[in-house]
């Protein structure tokens, strides 16, 4: 059974890109750098959210459902480099080779993973096959948008379409899942200045929970699995959380109601 790899990355602002790329001086904090960026973003674009290649790695998290189990973990230690971060993560596509799931990987997590990596010299060979060392990639590849290999559950559901896509959060909710707990994306780059990585990467690690949940009533609409699968799908993930002691699972179980969560089209 080939293994289901879920993966979510949170990112704050490059501050040592930023100052290399205008010339600042390194006494500018890099609050004050940070704010410059959002500054000339919102003159140019009218919105704080930066460039891809501008966005640095802090948490990579990642859900893998292989065989009975399943587990969820962040990648590496707090104080690991984004570069080791990176390499982890296509390290475990060379020895797994396994599918892998986000929601919004291909319009965000991957190309940030991209960028960043050529800036560190990450490599990952395997992940950027496309049939020249296997040919199987030349038809399944984890690159072209309409393989297999990765699923963008978002991207996919709305048909390609960039005005059809939906928040992880709200389509969470709307099907009785907790969606996002404490954080969202626009509270990380605070948090991370407040020395909160720890929170981070939970906040990181709920978001892969929920997309592979999402993913699995994904599949109960297109017909992959049937209504029992889907059930002991959520049931295996609540059973699996309700064994971990940190109080990110607490609380996520304490806003996933049984009935709602195991509620499923039909039921």
């Amino acid at each position: 059974m080939t293994p289901t790899l879920v993966f979510d990355i949170e990112t704050v602002p490059d501050c040592a890109g930023l100052r290399r790329l205008h010339a600042i001086d390194p006494g500018v904090s890099d609050k004050d750098v940070a704010e410059f960026a959002f500054q000339r973003r919102r003159a140019s674009h009218n919105t704080d959210f930066l460039p891809l290649h501008l966005h640095r790695v802090v948490a990579i998290s990642c859900a893998m459902r292989e065989g009975d189990g399943f587990r969820v973990w962040s990648l590496g230690s707090p104080q690991d480099s984004e570069k080791v971060l990176i390499q982890r993560f296509f390290d475990g596509i060379d020895k797994y080779t396994p599918t892998l799931v986000s929601w919004n990987g291909g319009g965000f997590d991957l190309p940030v993973l991209h960028y960043r990596g050529m800036v560190h010299g990450v490599s990952a060979p395997r992940y950027w096959d496309q049939g020249e060392d296997d040919r199987e990639f030349k038809w399944n590849n984890y690159i072209s948008r309409y393989h297999s290999r990765h699923t963008d559950v978002m991207d996919l559901a709305a048909m390609y379409q960039a005005r059809a896509y939906a928040p992880l959060d709200e389509i969470a909710q709307l099907i009785g899942l907790p969606g996002k707990l404490g954080m969202d994306g626009s509270q990380v780059w605070q948090a991370y200045q407040d020395g909160k990585l720890d929170e981070i990467r939970n906040y990181c690690e709920t978001d892969v929970v929920n997309t592979w949940l999402l993913y699995a009533r994904f599949q109960l609409l297109r017909g992959v699995f049937d209504a029992d699968r889907c059930a002991a799908e959520f049931d295996l993930v609540r059973a699996t959380l309700s064994r971990a002691k940190e109080p990110h699972w607490q609380q996520f179980l304490a806003a996933w109601p049984v009935d709602e969560g195991n509620q499923v089209a039909g039921a």
